[in-house]
């Protein structure tokens, strides 16, 4: 298959992070495609590129699932994986191609089949934070966000356990989550080291860490066990 030179994916809950990591490659040297790069929620942009959210919504929705309401043992049918391979296709003169969509959690095997050669950086944030973000973005109950927080964070470290990817955590201060993101960047990816590095901003981080008293033991212990792992 007619594909980029290397593709990166970055992967993570929503609300924790991936959109920084994945602007910050972008001003690196990564082209998205055709991505978001401002929404209501995000004035920066999520980064995402519609058309990989939207084969990734049509995988969930051929299992009955959706990004609120996942499922494990996802099959992708055979039409939505030739429609990925020509989107994939499609950037083949792109040097380094990038692409995040938290649904890609629950898609990942579908295109790691496609492109073997796919390398992975992922990140998470503290629950209640997410939580919380979660219910001021859409509304939803703090108890369900924290459910699916440790739904998709399972999978995050139920893969990293397969393919031993560098992980971040969206909790850390700000000069060591950007120290340890130029150091992924540069000596991990291989990219430039005169970095522009100015997409973070702190002020898009409005939800603060709440108080773990307030989880689910699960969660908790899930927490602390990709604070183990990360870089």
């Amino acid at each position: 298959m007619h594909a980029p030179n290397r593709m990166l994916c970055v992967l993570g809950m929503h609300r924790s992070g991936t959109s920084c990591v994945t602007g910050s490659l972008q001003d690196a040297v990564v082209e998205l495609g055709d991505f978001h790069s401002w929404n209501p929620h995000n004035l920066k942009g999520n980064r995402e590129n519609q058309k990989i959210v939207d084969i990734n919504d049509a995988v969930l929705s051929a299992n009955n699932a959706a990004w609120d309401q996942p499922r494990h043992d996802i099959t992708w049918p055979t039409g939505l994986t030739i429609a990925a391979q020509k989107l994939i296709a499609s950037y083949r003169d792109i040097s380094i191609f990038g692409f995040k969509d938290p649904r890609t959690l629950l898609t990942l095997d579908g295109w790691i089949e496609i492109f073997p050669q796919l390398e992975l950086i992922g990140i998470f944030r503290h629950p209640q934070a997410v939580a919380e973000s979660l219910q001021t973005r859409s509304g939803m109950p703090v108890s369900e966000g924290l459910a699916l927080w440790e739904s998709y964070n399972q999978r995050l470290f139920s893969y990293w356990e397969r393919y031993q990817f560098p992980v971040l955590c969206f909790d850390d201060d700000q000069g060591v989550f950007l120290q340890k993101l130029r150091h992924l960047m540069v000596d991990t990816f291989k990219m430039p080291s005169d970095l522009p590095f100015e997409f973070y901003d702190p002020s898009l981080r409005k939800a603060k860490t709440g108080a773990e008293t307030e989880m689910p033991t699960s969660c908790a212990d899930l927490y602390n066990q990709l604070k183990l792992i990360m870089v």
